[in-house]
């Protein structure tokens, strides 16, 4: 299941988003209103959970500065990864869009699709107003 944001414009260079994203701690400014918990688990990763939802872990996979950081999740009962493909824009913006690739059966994307297509439309409209 492969699921995409709208780009969006931020008010940060492509260098200053990057780091920004590559720095677990500050997903919890980007994390919906409906978040229940939210944990760092060392430098590289955290936990979250949205209400009714289970717990998530992410860690960052991959930072190819300036343009990518990629989160995967840590256990393998919910593969997915969550990609910010960012777009340099001048020297003190630049764009970004969030990309959700998961390979689960059909039963359960159909039945996430519907919150995670939210949460990462979320993440992106708060990344907006940074």
């Amino acid at each position: 299941m492969n699921l995409t944001s709208k780009k969006v414009i931020v008010q940060k260079s492509a260098n200053e988003l990057c780091d920004f994203l590559g720095e677990v701690r500050n997903f919890e400014k980007l994390m919906p209103e409906n978040t229940s918990k939210f944990e760092l688990m060392g430098d590289q990763a955290f936990i979250f959970a949205l209400k009714g939802m289970p717990e998530i872990a992410l860690e960052v996979k991959e930072v190819t500065a300036p343009t990518k950081v990629v989160l995967g999740a840590i256990s393998d009962k919910f593969p997915f990864t969550l990609i910010g493909r960012i777009s340099i824009i001048n020297e003190h913006s630049s764009d970004i869009e969030l990309e959700f690739e998961g390979d689960f059966n059909p039963m359960m994307a159909m039945m996430i699709k519907g919150p995670i297509t939210k949460f990462i439309d979320t993440l992106s409209s708060n990344l907006e107003v940074l």
